[in-house]
């Protein structure tokens, strides 16, 4: 039986909630495809610094740090002591957000399958900014090697999908001439090197835009920190809303895995939340883990949670957010019994 150790964040808000929920969906998947999980507690977020007086204490970043990957549930306030933080500590450069139009779940249109490649380590998150007399100067970091790597990223990830293959650089750099201008110039340069990727360039409101207009027309989009963030909560919402939205921040050698959306306080703790994006967020980590492992189990298993989070939709199992009846725990053991 295949071992792993996962660092489990739990999140504030409905985070626990929807860790629980996953956690035994991944349980389901011992039996069927001989992998076993050890979850590490990792505690970070606004609960945790109210009790320890830090919202990511050293212990938590060993625990991380000396895991396989790193399962991550929303924190409240203090997602720029967490996981900003750890992007840039782990240099987690690549933030994966893919969007996919799924049975049974309200959509602008079905069809609609392509993925956001953020840079994730620069850009004004950095968080650079100084106070002067009369207001505040925040400065915006792009450079050259971060720009070359998130491109390369995204057309290798172009490369291996079963999609139209093709990347579109999303910037500004009719105003931004100087740091989008190195971003697009940068990505020009890498594309020469993916001849079999067709490439294009688009204004980031005109993407806004076309995200709207037509979204299946996308494959993948590649662009800076602050865009990526703004377009893939828009994105999130052509597919269902951010209750179906999975993400990835994969660096060199290490990988936390969490849902694009926030700890939603107002619905904690009454079972709305809708799970599907924790659990989908999952699968991407047991992806991760085929790839960098070599470990074709993984595959499967992710393969499998996404068969059973269909299945699952198209029985009529579902939150609220998606026009269903369902609490957080009946969706997920909709899914894992699908996985039996």
């Amino acid at each position: 039986m295949t071992s792993y150790t996962i660092a489990l964040i739990e999140g504030d808000g409905i985070g626990p909630e929807i860790s629980s929920t996953s956690l035994a969906v991944l349980e389901a998947l011992r039996t069927r495809f001989d992998l076993r999980f050890e979850f590490r507690p990792s505690p970070a977020g606004d609960a945790c610094k109210a009790r320890t007086g830090e919202a990511l204490p050293q212990s938590s970043l060993s625990t991380i740090k000396d895991s396989d990957a790193c399962l991550k549930a929303p924190v409240g306030d203090t997602a720029a002591e967490t996981i900003v933080k750890l992007r840039q500590m782990l240099n987690l450069y690549a933030n994966i957000r893919p969007s996919k139009s799924l049975p049974n779940v309200p959509s602008l249109r079905p069809g609609i399958d392509f993925v956001i490649v953020r840079e994730n380590t620069e850009c004004l998150y950095r968080g650079m900014e100084f106070e002067f007399d009369g207001g505040v100067v925040a400065l915006r970091t792009i450079t050259r090697v971060a720009s070359a790597r998130i491109a390369k990223h995204a057309f290798e990830l172009a490369e291996q999908r079963d999609g139209a293959r093709k990347v579109v650089a999303v910037h500004k750099s009719n105003v931004l001439r100087k740091s989008d201008g190195l971003f697009s110039q940068v990505c020009r340069e890498v594309s020469s090197q993916h001849p079999s990727i067709a490439f294009s360039e688009m204004l980031v409101d005109s993407a806004a835009m076309n995200l709207i207009r037509i979204p299946e027309s996308f494959d993948v989009m590649v662009t800076t920190n602050m865009y990526g963030d703004i377009l893939s909560d828009e994105a999130a919402q052509l597919v269902g809303g951010l209750g179906m939205a999975p993400s990835a921040n994969i660096g060199e050698r290490f990988a936390i895995f969490e849902p694009v959306h926030g700890a939603a306080p107002d619905i904690a703790g009454r079972a709305a939340a809708n799970p599907l994006a924790m659990i989908l967020t999952s699968a991407m980590m047991l992806e991760w883990l085929s790839k960098t492992r070599g470990d074709a189990s993984c595959a499967e298993a992710a393969s499998s949670i996404r068969t059973a989070v269909n299945r699952t939709l198209e029985s009529g199992v579902k939150t609220s957010d998606l026009g269903g009846s369902n609490s957080t725990s009946e969706v997920g053991a909709a899914v894992a019994r699908q996985l039996g």
